[in-house]
C-alpha cells in the first residue's frame, strides 16, 4: 500500500503537492482541512459538553451528600421517642448485617415552616444528634457562623442554611418561630403547633436549594415539636456511596420487618433521572455535528473522485486495480477522519481540564455569569473528563468517518479509464 497510501495522504492535504502542484490539487486539499476542521470541532465539542455535565452531576452530588446521609433506615408510624431509645440497637444490627456501614446516627425529618415578623418560609427540618454527626455527614465543617455544637439538647437552637438566614432578615443569636404542620383545633379554629427557636448557627452546604430551605435542630428538640409526622430512625453512612442502592436492598432484605431502607439515588431519583437522559440526549444531539462532518467529508471525498478523474485514468492504464484505485480513496478519507478525531480529542481535553481557567477569564472579560446559583445550584463551572466518554466520542468520530468513505471509494474503483480519457 506504498504508493496507495502516499496518494491518499496527498490527495488529504497532509503532504505537499510540490511548487507544481496544480490549482486543483490545492482546492481538493483545502476541501479536506475544513472537512478535517469540522470534524475536530464536533469532536471537542462532544468532549467538552460531556465533561461538564459529568462534573455538574458529581459537583452537585458530593454537595448533597455533604449534608445528606448514604442510606436512611426508619419504620413508618412508629413513634419518634420509640426509634430513639432503640436507633443504637438497630445501628448496630445493620452495621452487623453489612460490613460496608461504617457509622450510624439518629435523626428525625419533617417538614415545617419558620416565622420571623412577617417573612414566612416552608422548611425541611432535621434533628440530629451533634456529637454523632460528623459519622454520617460533613455538616459541622460548613458552618459559617455558630457550630454544630450549639444544638445541644433542651437548648431549642436551630441551624439555618445561608440562603434561608438571608430569606428570613436573621443571623446568629436571633429568635424564630417554628410551626409544625400538626396542631390543635378549638373553637376558635385550628391553632398550629408552635415553638420558640434560636439561632445559633448558618451553614453553607454550596447547594443553592439545601441551604434556601433547610434547618437543623437537634434530635430530641424535634421529637418533641414534631410527635406526631415526619420520620425519625438511623442514618447510615457507607464505605462507598456508589454502592449504597445495593447495600440499601440488602438490608431492607435482613433487618426486621416494617423497617424501610432508602439510601440517597431514591431520595433525588428524579434530579438524578433527569441528569442522565439529559446526558443521553446531549450526546445525541451534539453527535449530529460529527455527522454533518462526515457528510461534509463524504461530499469532498465526491469531489475529490470528480476532480482527480484524469489521474484516476492514469492509473488505471498503467495497472493499478479498481480496489488499489479504491484503497486511495479510503486512505484519504480516513487520514482526515483519524487527524480531525485526534486534533478535536487534543482541543476537547485542553478545555476540558482547563474550564476552571477559561469560564472565569470569559465571565470576567464579558461581564457575564454562566450558571446564575438560584437556577444551577452551583456557581461554578465544573468539569470532569472521563476516559469511557472520550473514547466512545473517538470511536462514534471514526465509525462515522469511515461510513463516509466507502461511498466515493466505491464510485472511484468503477470508473472506466477508456470513457474518461477519451472525454478528457
Amino acid at each position: 500500500m506504498a504508493y496507495e497510501f502516499w496518494i491518499g495522504a496527498r490527495y488529504a492535504g497532509l503532504t505537499r503537492p510540490g511548487r507544481r502542484g496544480r490549482s486543483g490539487d490545492r482546492f481538493v486539499s483545502f476541501i479536506a482541512a475544513s472537512s478535517m476542521a469540522g470534524i475536530a470541532l464536533g469532536v471537542a465539542a462532544l468532549i467538552i459538553v460531556l465533561s461538564v455535565m459529568n462534573g455538574f452531576q458529581v459537583q452537585v452530588r458530593d454537595r448533597m451528600l455533604s449534608v445528606l446521609p448514604h442510606i436512611e433506615l426508619y419504620a413508618p408510624g412508629v413513634p419518634h421517642t420509640d426509634l430513639l431509645e432503640q436507633w443504637r440497637t438497630l445501628a448496630d444490627d445493620a452495621a452487623g448485617r453489612d460490613p460496608a456501614v461504617r457509622g450510624a446516627a439518629p435523626f428525625v425529618a419533617a417538614q415545617g415552616m419558620i416565622a420571623r415578623g412577617q417573612a414566612l418560609q416552608g422548611v425541611q427540618m432535621r434533628g440530629i444528634d451533634p456529637q454523632l454527626e460528623d459519622a454520617v455527614s460533613e455538616l459541622s465543617g460548613q458552618f459559617l457562623a455558630g457550630d454544630i455544637a450549639g444544638l445541644a439538647p433542651g437548648s431549642f437552637n436551630i441551624a439555618l442554611g445561608v440562603q434561608l438566614a438571608y430569606a428570613l432578615g436573621v443571623g446568629q443569636g436571633d429568635t424564630v418561630m417554628v410551626l409544625a404542620p400538626q396542631g390543635t383545633i378549638s373553637p376558635a379554629g385550628f391553632t398550629p403547633r408552635m415553638r420558640q427557636f434560636t439561632v445559633s448557627g448558618v451553614f453553607s452546604t454550596g447547594h443553592y436549594e439545601y441551604d434556601a430551605a433547610l434547618a437543623f435542630m437537634n434530635v430530641q428538640d424535634a421529637a418533641r415539636v414534631f410527635r406526631d409526622t415526619g420520620a425519625s430512625g438511623v442514618r447510615l453512612r457507607i464505605a462507598d456511596m456508589q454502592q449504597a442502592p445495593q447495600v440499601a436492598r440488602r438490608l431492607q432484605a435482613a433487618l426486621p420487618q416494617g423497617l424501610r431502607a432508602q439510601d440517597w439515588t431514591q431520595n433525588n431519583r428524579t434530579w438524578f433521572a433527569a441528569v442522565q437522559t439529559e446526558k443521553r440526549m446531549m450526546f445525541i444531539i451534539l453527535t449530529l455535528i460529527v455527522a454533518v462532518a462526515a457528510f461534509n467529508l463524504l461530499s469532498s471525498l465526491v469531489m475529490a473522485v470528480k476532480d482527480k478523474r484524469s489521474d484516476i485514468a492514469i492509473l488505471r492504464s498503467i495497472g493499478a486495480t479498481p480496489r488499489e484505485i479504491a484503497r486511495i480513496f479510503l486512505v484519504q478519507g480516513s487520514l482526515i477522519g483519524v487527524v480531525g478525531t485526534l486534533l478535536g480529542v487534543g482541543l476537547g481535553m485542553l478545555v476540558a481540564f482547563n474550564i476552571d481557567v477559561i469560564v472565569p477569564f470569559i465571565e470576567r472579560t464579558f461581564n457575564i455569569e454562566f450558571l446564575p446559583q438560584q437556577i444551577y445550584f452551583i456557581s461554578q463551572l465544573p468539569s470532569e473528563p472521563r476516559a469511557y466518554d472520550i473514547t466512545l466520542v473517538a470511536v462514534t468520530s471514526l465509525v462515522l468517518s469511515l461510513l463516509a468513505t466507502l461511498y466515493p471509494s466505491w464510485r472511484a474503483s468503477g470508473l472506466q479509464p477508456a470513457q474518461v480519457l477519451r472525454h478528457d
